[in-house]
């Protein structure tokens, strides 16, 4: 074990196109729930902060936004997100899917983090899956980031939290040294009313994504902690951009949001220090995803 003076300390920026699986493979390094997970591309609208501490240091791994090349505003200002994580961090770790090919999308994410190749490792996720094909990322590395040597190309499985422990070694080898950023006991930076939404969008996401994976948010309103501060009662609400989709989200007799309401309330009682009351409501904010004010205080936040 290193002593004190010699601890490693980064920040690692997670990069990849969309649904690669950046946020479960963030969500394993830290060994808890950080980044929401959903099957619809670019759910994380984001930088989310998760926090790994071990006897080499501390690493902070800012998962970001899918990479994908849209005009629309909202995609634009989730290019942003992940811009600037790349720019601010130490460290940058791109994440590829090994069971889908490349394509123009893949191209463009090689060519943005080509400059940085040198402080760069890279995860050939989903080893796991039917028709995971390594070697193809592995001449595709070699290829488009020629710098990126193979001794920090990795084959992992989040979802079965293969490969994970090499690349640790690997990324605390490649920060530099430094005090922590955070207490030891930290694993996210996220504040609770952050979290709080996170958790709902991923619960309304995972049952209307097909539907509308793009079209809500989640908004607290209040929040009170009663009974001795045991208990943390929250008023949130649900966001559609169209008056028209509130009844998807309300649902046959409110069963759809009763589902998301008791879905959030179990997953929030597990990661919070409180017993969570949800008052979960629905209402529209017409064409928000066009509002420059409404994304920026979404992906700011």
């Amino acid at each position: 074990m290193s002593i004190r003076g010699e601890k490693k300390a980064a920040f690692v920026a997670v990069v990849g196109r969309p649904s690669v699986g950046k946020s479960t493979l963030v969500n394993r390094l830290c060994g808890a729930k950080v980044a929401i997970v959903s099957a619809a591309p670019q759910t994380t609208r984001n930088a989310i902060r998760g926090i790994v501490n071990r006897p080499q240091g501390q690493l902070v791994f800012v998962d970001t936004p899918g990479r994908h090349d849209s005009e629309r505003k909202l995609n634009k200002h989730l290019l942003e997100v992940s811009d600037r994580a790349i720019t601010g961090a130490e460290i940058l770790l791109y994440v590829l899917d090994a069971s889908r090919a490349f394509g123009t999308e893949e191209e463009a994410v090689a060519a943005r983090l080509a400059p940085f190749a040198e402080r760069t490792a890279a995860a050939v996720n989903k080893m796991d899956s039917p028709g995971a094909d390594y070697e193809q990322y592995r001449m595709f590395l070699q290829s488009r980031l020629p710098l990126l040597g193979e001794d920090r190309y990795f084959k992992t499985s989040a979802m079965k939290k293969e490969g994970l422990e090499p690349l640790l070694d690997c990324l605390f080898a490649m920060a530099g040294e430094g005090e922590p950023f955070y207490p030891e006991e930290y694993y996210t930076d996220q504040e609770p009313a952050f979290r709080i939404a996170e958790i709902i969008r991923e619960k309304a996401i995972n049952r209307l994504y097909q539907e509308l994976p793009h079209s809500l948010y989640v908004e607290v309103a209040d929040a009170e902690l009663r009974e001795d501060n045991t208990r943390l009662w929250v008023r949130a609400f649900i966001i559609t951009e169209r008056e028209s989709q509130k009844g998807i989200v309300v649902g046959k007799g409110g069963e759809m949001i009763k589902a998301i309401r008791q879905a959030a309330q179990k997953d929030l009682n597990r990661i919070l220090d409180w017993k969570v009351e949800l008052d979960l409501r629905v209402k529209s904010s017409p064409d928000w995803r066009h509002n420059d004010g409404v994304l920026k205080r979404l992906i700011d936040r």
